[in-house]
Parts: structure tokens; C-alpha cells; sequence
């Protein structure tokens, strides 16, 4: 186990550097500068200050000189400073907004694990059922339904005509003033609507994808063997069968984190919630390289921790990849 760990870690760092080449090419290449944003609208600035304001940045540089200098500053974890207005270091507004962002993407998780999973084997298992009919047409909404059209329809119905739910930010106005448990609650109903929204597309698609694989094995002729040796129904079906199905489903799920991830940009500009999604967008409005960079490397090592995760469990429920 700990040699495949080790080739999955040895994979993961020239994966990072090509991540941050690309994504350190694509912004360069966007239209417009940081300095845009400070010299745009003042019409008494000369171009030897517009010069010497992008020399101050290092904007005056080659493409390639700017990566292996931000390259370098990376190695001892210094992200820079911000281009915007406050000029604060990146990694300390990274880390303000980072676990809020965490705890929504694994929230998410979280709920499509725990519904899915169950979801497709009882349709499996009931094939051609009312339920299962009922979990199909599910499963077609929620692939056809785009997210932020229904983050807004249910910001209208359960936040603004019914009042059930806020419908932004994180906390009320007297959060400070409530109790421990009090302000568990007041989380919960700020994050219910983006948490639930975020995993609803995933949700309907990992349950198809174990109902499909469900179904695949429980035609195996280890699977009828089993029932012949008179084995419980229960043991067959979650001991022999449902550890297997879960292969494709593991995969499935590392490749959906990078989705998860990318979508805390919608639901955190939707929502209002101070997240590093948000702080993204507003960068790339400043264009502030910086705090993109920065955005996208903590994103970028996220995605790989959660694909090494499920690489790992995917060793665990079939030994034949560690002995492999």
C-alpha cells in the first residue's frame, strides 16, 4: 500500500507544475492588466507612469521570467501581494475565505455519497418498479435542470415568498450575540440552499451510474453462487455485490470534485457566501494575478488531494490495483 501511495504522490507533483503552466499562460493571454484598473479612468496619467506602474508589478517582465519568479516565491509558500487596492498578502485573504469553501464542497460530498449510493442500489434492485421510474424521471431533472436557474427559483420560493430560509451570506446580523447552539443553527440555514443545490446535479448522476453498475453485477455468477450456498439477500447484495458496484462510482466522484469546486464560484457569487470562489471572481474582475494564481493553485491542490483520496479508496474496495 504505501508503494502505490507513493507513485500516486510522485504522479501528483508534475501534474501541479503543468496545472499552474497553463493556468499561468490563459490568464496572460485574457485581455487587459492589473493596471488597467488604476489607469483607465484616470485621464491626467502618462504612459511613462502607466510604465513604471507595471515595472513596479514585474508586469514588464517576459511571461517565462514572471512564472519562474512566481514559481520561486511558491516554493516557500509566498503566494504575494494582492494587485487590488489593499495590496494584503494573497495567503492570508486565501485562508480567510478557504474553510468556508471546504466545508461546502465537503458538505456536498457528504449528501451525495450518503443519498446516492443508496438511491442506485434500491432502484437496481427494484428494476422496472414505480420507484424506479420515479428515481429515473429524478435523475433527468437533475441532469437537465441548470443549477443556478434553480439556486435562484429556490432563493424566490423558500427565501423571499415563503421566508424560510436566508438566502445570503453566512450568518445573521445578531449572530455575535447567540449562543453556541444557536449559532450551529443560524450556519445550518444560511448554507442549507447552496450545500444542497451544489450536490443536486452530482447527486442524480452518481445514482445512475451505481443503479447501472448495480445492475451489471448482480448478474454476475459470483452473485448467483452466493444466493446458491444459501447466503442472506443482505449479505449478498452489500457484502459481495455493493463493493464491487462502488468501483465506478469512486472514480466517478474524484473526477466530480474538480465540478464541485469550480461551481463554489456560481453558488458563492449567488448566494453571497465569502468563499474562495467569490474571492476568485472578484479577481478576475480586477485582474489581479496574483490573487488569481493563488485562487487556482489552492483549488488545483484541493482537486488533487480529493482524486488521490479516491485513488485511494479505490485500492481499498479492489486490492488487485495496490498488488498491481
Amino acid at each position: 500500500m504505501l508503494r502505490y501511495l507513493a507513485k500516486r504522490l510522485a504522479i501528483l507533483v508534475p501534474t501541479f507544475i503543468g496545472i499552474t503552466i497553463v493556468c499561468f499562460a490563459v490568464i496572460h493571454l485574457a485581455p487587459g492588466e492589473p493596471t488597467d484598473m488604476q489607469t483607465e479612468l484616470n485621464p491626467n496619467i502618462t504612459p511613462q507612469a502607466i510604465e513604471q506602474l507595471k515595472a513596479h508589478y514585474g508586469l514588464d517582465k517576459p511571461i517565462t521570467t514572471q512564472y519562474f519568479l512566481w514559481m520561486k516565491s511558491l516554493m516557500v509558500l509566498d503566494f504575494g501581494n494582492s494587485l487590488s487596492s489593499d495590496a494584503r498578502p494573497v495567503w492570508d485573504k486565501i485562508k480567510e475565505r478557504l474553510p468556508i469553501t471546504i466545508y461546502i464542497n465537503i458538505s456536498s460530498m457528504v449528501i451525495i455519497f450518503l443519498v446516492s449510493i443508496p438511491l442506485g442500489v434500491a432502484s437496481a434492485l427494484r428494476r422496472g418498479s414505480v420507484f424506479d421510474r420515479v428515481t429515473t424521471v429524478f435523475v433527468f431533472i437533475g441532469f437537465s435542470v441548470p443549477s443556478f436557474w434553480l439556486a435562484l427559483i429556490c432563493m424566490d420560493l423558500l427565501g423571499v415568498r415563503l421566508g424560510w430560509l436566508p438566502i445570503s451570506g453566512i450568518h445573521s446580523a445578531q449572530y455575535a450575540s447567540l449562543g453556541f447552539a444557536a449559532k450551529v443553527w443560524d450556519t445550518t440555514r444560511h448554507l442549507f440552499l447552496p450545500v444542497v443545490i451544489s450536490a443536486f446535479g452530482s447527486l442524480a448522476g452518481m445514482s445512475r451510474y451505481m443503479r447501472s453498475s448495480m445492475l451489471e453485477i448482480i448478474r454476475q455468477d459470483y452473485i448467483l453462487t452466493a444466493r446458491a450456498k444459501g447466503l442472506p439477500e443482505r449479505v449478498v447484495i452489500y457484502k459481495h455485490a455493493m463493493r464491487n458496484a462502488l468501483l465506478p462510482v469512486i472514480t466517478i466522484l474524484g473526477l466530480s470534485i474538480p465540478g464541485l469546486i469550480g461551481g463554489s464560484v456560481i453558488f458563492e457569487s449567488i448566494f453571497s457566501i465569502p468563499g474562495l470562489g467569490k474571492l476568485f471572481y472578484e479577481a478576475i474582475m480586477m485582474r489581479d494575478y496574483n490573487m488569481i494564481m493563488g485562487s487556482l493553485t489552492i483549488g488545483a491542490v484541493l482537486t488533487l488531494l480529493g482524486n488521490l483520496i479516491a485513488d485511494i479508496a479505490y485500492s481499498f474496495a479492489d486490492p488487485r490495483i495496490r498488488a498491481g
